[in-house]
């Protein structure tokens, strides 16, 4: 079966598309536009009620929530493809641990970054500075966490590759390219070498060779 992902340009889909090519399974992908408010059209709603990418289509099973749908391919395919969850018990729960730091730590500020930064002057409504400077602040200090973590392991969750610097892909991304705040990954070593480990990586070129960012 071959499984269906709407949103394929955006960053959380990208969360999903590199998963997918990480555990070698079969996927295409469905154009979609924000802007022209595709969200909203009554049969994705049937999908997806709250109107956001990704969702997933495998057969008859409906999923949306990127790192859910990240989870659950994992899960389903563990013994395909690279394993992003961990051989042990421990393994698993460092995984969980630093992949819910990703979504509840860094991504709510770097998405205001995202979004008062690369998208405020492109679709015309004011950015505001004082939040700007504010989720640089705590982007920034997460990101000396992180710098702690990676002098003692290679990834997040230890020394393998997993769902965790998985999950960082795609607004990291935006951060040093769209942004143009690469210093803030530079500044830090360990947090450097890490990236360009995972933003090398072939399934990510992949995603970015094949699926552009709307901006």
């Amino acid at each position: 079966m071959v499984v269906k992902v709407y949103g394929p340009a955006y960053g959380c889909p990208k969360r999903v598309l590199v998963c997918l090519i990480e555990k070698e399974i079969q996927f295409e992908t469905v154009p979609f536009n924000l802007s022209k408010g595709d969200q909203n059209h009554p049969d994705f709603l049937k999908l997806q009620p709250f109107g956001e990418v990704p969702v997933v289509q495998d057969g008859d099973y409906t999923l949306y929530e990127s790192r859910a749908i990240i989870r659950y391919y994992a899960e389903k395919f563990k013994s395909q493809g690279t394993d992003l969850l961990g051989q042990t018990i421990e393994e698993r729960g460092q995984v969980e641990q630093w992949l819910e730091v990703e979504a509840n730590n860094f991504h709510r500020p770097i998405y205001d970054l995202v979004i008062h930064v690369v998208y405020a002057p492109i679709q015309g409504f004011p950015s505001d500075p004082k939040l700007i400077e504010e989720s640089e602040k705590k982007v920034g200090k997460v990101l000396d966490i992180y710098e702690e973590r990676l002098s003692k392991s290679k990834y997040l969750a230890g020394d393998f590759f997993s769902l965790a610097d998985l999950s960082h892909l795609p607004f990291t991304h935006y951060m040093v390219n769209q942004m143009k705040k690469e210093y803030m990954i530079r500044n830090r070593k360990h947090v450097s070498a890490w990236w360009d480990d995972i933003s090398n990586r072939p399934s990510w070129k992949k995603v970015l060779q094949l699926y552009k960012y709307p901006v």
